[in-house]
């Protein structure tokens, strides 16, 4: 039971995932999503320094920081209040996290594989290419079915 746990959490966080990269939003305007709205509204920059209880200037420098990509987040939300907005932020991955498991282990697999027909070409005990692509099938298997923080381990290179 409990080894199923970690495939439920992970099949839920897929779905919920999936309605954000299903939802196909707009990307975030060049100015970045303060000035757009603030402008959309109507709002001076002037009157958001008030309601963030800050100097003009800095609303221009949150405005630019987040065109910049350098905003933080709490700088972000605080922002957001002050225009009554409600700040969501998600990191969406761009296939399932149930694939990016499986191109993981694919990928481990076949670079295993390679190493070792290599040494065994080398030492001429070559085998054929099926035989060598059903092994790679079954250690991605493997891999997949041992714990996931396994694929992700950096190996030394000698």
């Amino acid at each position: 039971m409990k080894s199923s746990f970690p495939q439920l959490k992970l099949r839920q966080l897929d779905i919920a995932l999936n309605r954000w990269r299903d939802a196909n939003l707009p990307a975030r305007p060049s100015s970045g999503w303060i000035k757009a709205i603030r402008e959309g509204i109507g709002m001076t920059a002037t009157h958001l320094a008030a309601r963030l209880g800050v100097a003009t200037s800095t609303v221009t420098r949150l405005e630019t920081s987040e065109a910049d990509d350098t905003i933080t987040l709490a700088s972000l939300r605080r922002a957001a209040e002050a225009l009554n907005c409600e700040l969501q932020y998600s990191l969406v991955p761009r296939q399932s996290l149930a694939q990016s498991l499986e191109a993981r282990a694919t990928d481990l697999a076949r670079q295993q594989m390679a190493a070792v027909s290599h040494s065994m070409a080398l030492e001429a005990q070559s085998t054929s290419q099926e035989t060598v692509e059903a092994q790679t099938r079954a250690l991605a298997e493997a891999l997949r079915n041992g714990p996931p923080r396994n694929l992700w381990r950096v190996r030394n290179k000698p």
